[in-house]
């Protein structure tokens, strides 16, 4: 990233002290928003470009597997994060398998732990973003080339 241009991290969780303990920590070296429900995350996904989610699994109306489920169709490409109080071999099995998530983490979150997370997932986002912008390129590339090759046997 440059100095100019942050990561950008969305945190959805139902407790406001989690939020503010979170934004606290992180907002200097991150753009940072949280968002106090499921229903407020897709709110700001609607509004901001966000690289990273990390969401509560425990919420009251949607799990956070539920939740990032949900929001597969419309924003695919941020980097999934599930933290959770609490462990729970189901929520991790439905996180992969139904959330993409990236990582499963258990609270109290570790500072030092997060950032490694933050670090690799973005990377991982951005390898994601330059292999669609070298596809695209390459697609271009081909059709070019299937031109030249339809003017070279009509001639």
């Amino acid at each position: 990233m440059t100095e100019n241009k942050k990561i950008s991290i969305l945190y959805v969780d139902d407790e406001i002290n989690n939020l503010n303990s979170f934004k606290a920590v992180f907002r200097r070296d991150y753009d940072v928003h949280t968002a106090l429900s499921a229903q407020e995350g897709r709110a700001v996904l609607e509004k901001q470009p966000i690289h990273i989610l990390v969401t509560d699994q425990r919420m009251p109306g949607v799990t956070g597997v539920e939740f990032l489920e949900s929001i597969i169709p419309d924003f695919p490409h941020p980097i999934r994060i599930l933290l959770t109080g609490y462990t729970d071999i189901e929520a991790v099995v439905d996180a992969i398998n139904k959330g993409q998530i990236f990582y499963y983490l258990t609270k109290p979150w570790d500072e030092q732990q997060l950032r490694a997370v933050f670090k690799n997932g973005y990377e991982v986002f951005s390898l994601r973003e330059e292999n669609k912008e070298l596809v695209a390129k390459l697609l271009t590339v081909n059709d070019q080339l299937e031109f030249l090759l339809r003017q070279k046997l009509l001639s």
